[in-house]
This record gives C-alpha cells, sequence and structure tokens, in this order.
C-alpha cells in the first residue's frame, strides 16, 4: 500500500510522531559469499555510514526492543494466535456498544478482541476523546475516527460493517473491523507486534496498546510475534529421501542457534557455505568450500522437485563466479530452509520462497558434477 499511518497524533504514552522521518535501518553486514575475501572500505563511505548511524542507532534500540528475539532460532507456535479471551473486570469500562464491536471483528478477523480494544483506549478513548478528528474532521495529521484512520489508509481498509451501504471512518461499526483488517493485512495474529507497529511506528504506543489489551483480558495473555517460521512450517517435514540427506539434516538441526561468523566451519560458529559444507562432510561426502563453488558441483535440481538434503542457492550478483548465498532444504512443501544467514544472525529456520530477491536455484550435491564447469540437470 501506498498510504500508512507513518503521521499521527497520539494519546496518553502511546503519542503520536506528526513529521516523525521512519528511518529503515539497512543491513551493512554482508551475506556470506563463500570465501573471506574482506572488502575495501572507501573513507567517504564509511564518513556516510557514520552520519546515518547516528541518526538509526536511537531507532535501532527501541525495534531491537520490540522485536527481541528476533534471531527467531526455533519454531512459533502460532496456533493460539487468534484466539479470544475472557473478559476482565477492567472490560466493563469499554462502552456496551464498542465491546460488541471488538468482539465480533476479533472473531470476524481472528484477530484478540481485546488488542483492538487497546488500540482503541489508545487512539481515543473508545470515541470518548473530545479532540478534533475523533467524532467528525481530522487531527493535524489529517486522522478521523474512534480508530484514527488517515484518508489514504482508509480508501484502502474500510469496511461497510454494519452493511448500511456507507463505509464510514467515524463509524465505530466500519471503523473497528476496518483496524482489524488493517492488523491482519500487516501479519496480525501471527505477527501481532509487527502489525501494531505499522498502525503507528513507536514501540511505546506498541507497549501501550499491550498493556490496555492484557488489562482487558482475564487471566494470562501474550500476543504471538513469529520472526521465524511456525512450528506447521518446520514440524512434519517430509523423510529425508536418501541416508546422506538424513545425516545432513540431523547435523544442521543440531547447530541451530549458533552464530554466524563469517568464515567459520564450526563446530562453535558457521557463515553460510561453511554450515553446508560441514554437514556434507558429517555425512561423508566432500563438497567445495565456497557457495559459489559448491553451486556448480551439485546437479542442478528443476525448481518445485527440490528435497530435503538439496541446497538452496541466492544472491548470484554480476561479477561474481557463483551465488553468494546458500541454504539447506528441509521442508519443501513449506519452502522452509536451514541456514546460517548473516553476522549478527545466528543458525535457524528460515523460508526460502520468501527470500528477498528469490532463490537462484537449487542442487543436489549427492549427484555431483566433480568438476566446475556448467552443472548438469537431473
Amino acid at each position: 500500500m501506498k498510504l500508512r499511518r507513518h503521521l499521527r497524533l497520539g494519546v496518553g504514552s502511546g503519542g503520536r510522531n506528526d513529521g516523525r522521518r521512519i528511518i529503515s535501518l539497512l543491513h551493512f553486514t554482508r551475506s556470506d559469499q563463500g570465501a573471506v575475501r574482506l572488502p575495501i572500505i572507501i573513507a567517504g563511505g564509511a564518513a556516510a555510514l557514520f552520519f546515518m548511524s547516528l541518526v538509526a542507532i536511537p531507532l535501532f534500540f527501541g525495534a531491537n526492543n520490540l522485536f527481541q528475539n528476533m534471531s527467531g532460532a526455533n519454531c512459533t507456535d502460532t496456533s493460539g494466535a487468534g484466539s479470544q479471551p475472557q473478559q476482565s473486570s477492567d472490560a466493563n469500562g469499554i462502552p456496551s456498544n464498542y465491546l460488541e464491536l471488538y468482539k465480533k471483528a476479533g472473531q470476524q478477523y481472528g484477530i484478540p478482541w481485546n488488542v483492538l480494544a487497546g488500540i482503541g483506549w489508545v487512539e481515543t478513548h473508545h470515541g470518548q476523546l473530545k479532540a478534533p478528528g475523533v467524532s467528525s474532521g481530522e487531527n493535524y495529521a489529517h486522522a478521523g475516527g474512534p480508530m484514527q484512520f488517515i484518508p489514504g489508509t482508509w480508501a484502502q481498509f474500510g469496511v461497510d460493517g454494519n452493511g448500511d451501504g456507507k463505509k464510514s471512518r467515524y463509524d465505530p461499526a466500519d471503523a473497528i473491523p476496518a483496524a482489524a483488517r488493517y492488523l491482519k493485512h500487516n501479519g496480525a495474529p501471527q505477527k501481532m507486534r509487527s502489525a501494531i507497529f505499522m498502525y503507528n511506528h513507536l514501540v511505546s504506543y506498541v507497549n501501550n496498546v499491550l498493556s490496555w489489551a492484557k488489562k482487558y483480558a482475564s487471566g494470562n495473555f501474550d500476543v504471538v510475534q513469529a520472526n521465524g517460521p511456525s512450528c506447521s512450517d518446520v514440524n512434519g517435514a517430509p523423510v529425508a529421501p536418501s541416508a546422506v540427506a538424513a545425516k545432513v539434516i540431523a547435523y544442521e538441526k543440531a547447530q541451530i542457534g549458533k552464530p554466524y561468523v563469517y568464515g567459520a566451519t564450526g563446530p562453535n560458529s558457521f557463515d553460510c557455505s561453511g554450515l553446508t559444507m560441514s554437514a556434507y562432510k558429517s555425512a561423508g561426502v566432500t563438497i567445495p568450500r565456497l557457495s559459489d563453488d559448491q553451486y556448480w558441483w551439485g546437479a542442478l535440481v528443476p525448481r518445485g522437485q527440490e528435497q530435503p538434503g538439496d541446497l538452496v542457492f541466492f544472491e548470484y550478483l554480476p561479477g561474481h563466479t557463483g551465488p553468494g548465498h546458500v541454504g539447506t532444504v528441509y521442508n519443501p512443501q513449506k519452502g522452509i530452509m536451514i541456514v546460517a544467514p548473516h553476522t549478527g544472525d545466528v543458525v535457524k529456520y528460515q523460508n526460502y520462497k520468501t527470500y528477498p530477491g528469490g532463490a537462484v536455484g537449487f542442487t543436489r550435491p549427492t549427484a555431483h558434477n566433480g568438476h566446475n564447469g556448467p552443472t548438469k540437470r537431473l
């Protein structure tokens, strides 16, 4: 979507941040390019990066608090992410019509109703706040209605919740399900913190919303934030097609959680091709050390026919002899691989079907060429 709620005025400690420029941190750590090849740092580029760090570091630490355990070495159980908790005595303070709408929208979109109620309180005190842009008009950030939508976002996610033929961001019957729809679009309920962060790009806002959500729920309540694959994606992977593939998978699963270190081949840390080489070595198969050489070594597997134990490659850049990044297929049905991603991360499960830029291709080392010429097809 082109318009998002980046500029908004807030209530209480949740806050809005009109005019705030949201800065995305770029990964300045390179993916494993197979070999330990030290880049040349140009003084001007280093100075520019230093200047950018002065701006980005405060946001980095805030985002780090939001997405804690971002490495996601193990799977996340998302089966109960959309559960609807019982209400607590604090929920009695919610206007009855709003409470009913929160619960209805929660059921319809699979969003815990109390999270919607948390947003409703932080935004406008469930429509009761006497301020511009709540019951009519807009605030200075152009947000309007009880759930505070700006026009562009409302045009894309507005809902006719009461079936009256109109979509009004000032009508809670429309605005509340629209908020649920917007959260779902941004990854809720499996990535609830990420979705709330997209509603307002402030960590304090996310924490404030979830604080109220917890107050409104009876008993223990925690949202799900799946930064890696869900357990339903990881569990039940197809049986490895050979004894070698089974040993490779078993070896790599035993390394999950160990840190990525550029140039490392184990046993305490790995880079991407160091992990795949060591895994195949554990199964009695010798493959080249570098990711680009590994690509030319194995027989090419047609896309969609990959199996557990096959290698999946990424980042074939101009001027390189082969792909610069590699992982091992774990669950081809779900697109899950085991991989050592990059500096600052750990060996973990990751989805190769959603990897930026997509996969270059798949190879099967056990059906190798034994030379560095054009790889054969299976």
